[in-house]
């Protein structure tokens, strides 16, 4: 006989840090971008309950060269988006997408230029 778990009640669920729809489509819109130029290889996503990560390879063995994160827990102090560098480093915060890629945007036109 088999044992049927119930879900958790709807309180007790956390909500799930998430790209929105226009968020996802400006970051894949700028990795098209990046690979048609020759820069970016390979991503990945990952969604997890309070952060959602948005990572750009060169190639896919190595560590991403950058990080597009959301923490919906940052929104109200330093931000939710932050552009995380491959070491680590904090390259840009931010309360919007737009500015947080800006220095992508930028290398971007150098790159093609």
């Amino acid at each position: 006989m088999s044992v049927i778990a119930p879900f958790p009640p709807r309180w007790d669920r956390r909500p799930i840090a998430t790209f929105e729809r226009s968020e996802l489509s400006r970051i894949l819109d700028l990795y098209g971008r990046m690979v048609a130029a020759g820069h970016w290889r390979d991503y990945a996503l990952r969604i997890c309950p309070d952060v959602a990560v948005f990572a750009a390879f060169r190639r896919h063995s190595e560590r991403p060269e950058i990080r597009i994160e959301k923490r919906p827990a940052l929104r109200h102090k330093q931000g939710a988006f932050a552009l995380i560098g491959e070491h680590g480093a904090v390259l840009k915060r931010g309360h919007e997408l737009a500015p947080v890629l800006a220095p992508l945007e930028r290398r971007l036109m150098r790159l093609v230029g």
